[in-house]
């Protein structure tokens, strides 16, 4: 079968479609998933240009949908036929977090969904949405989970609540849609005005155009009538942070997602206690999380904005075009 595999030290060059054995029968616990689509984030952008120094022939591609061919002995959550999605933690079943490092995430510690077929455990993944296409699928584990954590599990997010999304990228994208669905209000901001009325037509309320409104925390603010966002989908990190607490309610939630501006900067702590808001880092979820928003999104009738779809052998095109920053929402592989 076919696979794509990272030839070290990593770069979009070394990206190779090659041949490897087909995968095996399940064994107990186990079942075999012949997968058609992945989708990239952020966090396969740097496995697979280098950044993160990936394992010479490692399987990239965290995110796999497709169908079950065959279950191991024990398995009674899958049959042959189902459409399934996989879980960026395998080993975090529920609860609260216990994994703080990617050993165990597939495309990254271990070889991920880059390929044609798999045998994994069963809780590598969980029953895709009804009716969705394996593309639309792929997009769940790590995009959607992401946004999904940060407004509804860890940010209680309610109806009637404000909330602020940073970007147009795969998670931010997400956060508007499923802030709808709760029946939010929506605030989000781009560097482009095409994208705003983009967000605009996916429901936003408001939209901020950051590079012309440097203080757009203020401005927040303002639209609130004084009151701040309740929940703030901060993907930028040390670039963003300082404008994301001036936007936050008193007592609201900064879900800190990304560190597109940078790993490290300051933080202006003294505002932070003023506001008395919680700030807190996120990194995708369980899988008993992703389950709950598979359910959330059969009844809301979500479906994920997909900007462009490439093939297997495509991918280092695929991060290419990612890394350019020119997309709305998420890009995809299928196969």
């Amino acid at each position: 079968m076919k696979a794509v595999k990272i030839a070290a030290p990593g770069g979009f060059d070394k990206l190779n479609l090659v041949e490897i054995n087909d995968a095996e029968e399940p064994g107990p616990g186990e079942i075999r998933v012949r997968l058609h689509a992945t989708s990239l984030n952020f966090h396969d952008l740097i496995v697979c240009s280098g950044q993160s120094k990936p394992a010479d022939g490692r399987i990239p591609m965290s995110d796999g949908a497709g169908v079950v061919e065959a279950a191991g002995e024990g398995v009674s959550e899958f049959s042959e036929g189902d459409h399934v999605v996989s879980t960026f933690f395998p080993q975090w079943l529920a609860g609260p977090p216990r994994v703080s490092d990617f050993s165990g995430t597939p495309g990254d510690g271990i070889d991920g969904y880059a390929r044609e077929s798999v045998v994994a455990t069963a809780t590598s993944f969980t029953k895709a949405p009804k009716g969705w296409s394996h593309a639309e699928a792929a997009t769940i584990t790590t995009a959607g989970l992401t946004a999904w954590r940060a407004l509804v599990v860890d940010g209680g997010l309610k109806a009637g609540d404000t909330v602020l999304a940073l970007g147009t990228g795969g998670v931010s994208v997400f956060a508007i849609q499923i802030a709808k669905m709760m029946g939010a209000e929506v605030i989000a901001t781009s560097s482009s005005d095409e994208k705003l009325e983009r967000v605009k037509a996916l429901g936003a309320d408001h939209v901020i155009n950051y590079k012309s409104d440097e203080k757009w925390g203020s401005t927040v603010g303002k639209l609130t009538g004084g009151r701040g966002a309740d929940v703030v989908v901060e993907v930028g990190g040390a670039g963003t942070l300082s404008q994301s607490i001036k936007a936050v309610r008193v007592g609201g939630h900064i879900a800190l997602i990304g560190v597109l501006t940078g790993v490290s900067g300051d933080v202006p702590t003294a505002l932070l206690m003023q506001k008395q808001a919680r700030l807190e880092g996120l990194i995708v979820g369980s899988r008993a999380e992703q389950q709950d928003f598979v359910r959330a999104i059969e009844h809301g009738g979500l479906k994920p904005v997909i900007d462009k779809s490439f093939g297997l052998g495509e991918l280092g095109d695929a991060f290419a075009y990612q890394h350019a920053g020119k997309h709305f929402g998420k890009i995809v592989a299928e196969w």
